[in-house]
């Protein structure tokens, strides 16, 4: 058992590490192919976080485990709005920019009923991947597009983009690249080996393991940045980074999981864990538009609702 936690552990360490050294890498490439800081933010830097998520559900559903790949998406977009955003706005309360509410909301929206939707027949094919992927990629041009248009969109900035940009050595940032994606390789396979044998042992359901501890650990990133910023009091933390973060693990994460080997769900994921997590997404919108900001009480909402979640599961 000692081993199989360590596995889980290094893992988990292996999918941060790799996430930001693919992130920090892709980064500099981007910035020296000349891209945009709004094209790098909105597509490279957001894959990029949404990496450990993606890598951890491709080899879950290619080990024959598509309860962890589903758990690990839920999981991980329940935990960003109830855990992330609750622990954050209860440190320091969040604004929320116009077009979180214009835009980001109901892309999340639409990418979770239309994951419901698919899942009625319990299995998400290849066509239904491949619409949500290239719905995703529609939105992203449309936003990238409409920003040139409107200059009141907000953006947040790339930590430390300046210092990528200013003196770029193109190999330096393949290396960060190559070393992210073994890390993201390896740390996948450790914490999947480690969390089925950890759920054998304990006897709960590979599905309880993904949505809660899996899904869990792919969510640190998120968390510890978040939870820091609120701290520092720093008021470029953004509602629609986490929102972002819901609508890549559905349309990239489930999406390219699903064209590459079709995913089998379960029907307790349907009359629960979906629910939940539409449920979580509807009681976002009245918290976001109400003084047009996130708070403290909101905040004590959110927690609550994410602990009776997960006690539910247990």
């Amino acid at each position: 058992m000692i081993w199989e936690i360590f596995l889980v552990l290094i893992g988990f360490a292996a999918l941060i590490g790799g996430g930001e050294f693919l992130v920090k890498g892709a980064v500099g490439i981007a910035a020296k192919a000349e891209l945009s800081k709004l094209v790098i933010g909105m597509t490279v830097v957001s894959f990029g976080t949404s990496a450990p998520e993606l890598i951890v559900s491709l080899h879950s559903a290619s080990q024959g485990l598509p309860e962890i790949a589903i758990g690990n998406v839920i999981g991980s977009n329940v935990a960003n709005i109830a855990l992330v955003l609750g622990v954050t706005v209860l440190i320091f309360p969040m604004p929320v920019s116009r077009n979180s509410i214009r835009y980001d909301w109901p892309m999340m929206m639409l990418a979770s009923a239309l994951f419901y939707v698919f899942a009625l027949d319990l299995s998400l094919q290849r066509w239904e991947g491949m619409v949500l992927f290239t719905l995703l990629v529609g939105f992203i041009i449309f936003l990238i597009r409409n920003s040139r248009k409107d200059n009141s969109i907000e953006l947040d900035e790339i930590e430390g983009v300046e210092e990528i940009t200013e003196k770029i050595n193109i190999w330096k940032q393949i290396l960060f690249l190559l070393i992210g994606l073994v890390g993201l390789y390896f740390g996948s396979n450790w914490l999947v080996e480690g969390a089925k044998s950890i759920a054998e042992a304990f006897g709960l359901s590979k599905h309880v393991i993904g949505i809660t501890v899996i899904a869990f650990g792919t969510s640190v990133p998120e968390l510890a940045t978040s939870v820091v910023a609120a701290v520092k009091k720093e008021t470029d933390i953004s509602v629609g980074n986490l929102i972002g973060s819901n609508i890549f693990n559905i349309m990239i994460v489930l999406g390219l999981t699903g064209v590459v080997q079709p995913i089998g769900i379960e029907q307790n994921v349907i009359d629960w864990d979906l629910l939940w997590m539409l449920g979580i997404a509807l009681i976002l919108l009245p918290m976001m538009v109400i003084r047009r900001k996130v708070g403290r009480i909101s905040g004590a909402i959110l927690l609550l609702i994410y602990v009776s979640y997960i006690y539910s599961l247990f």
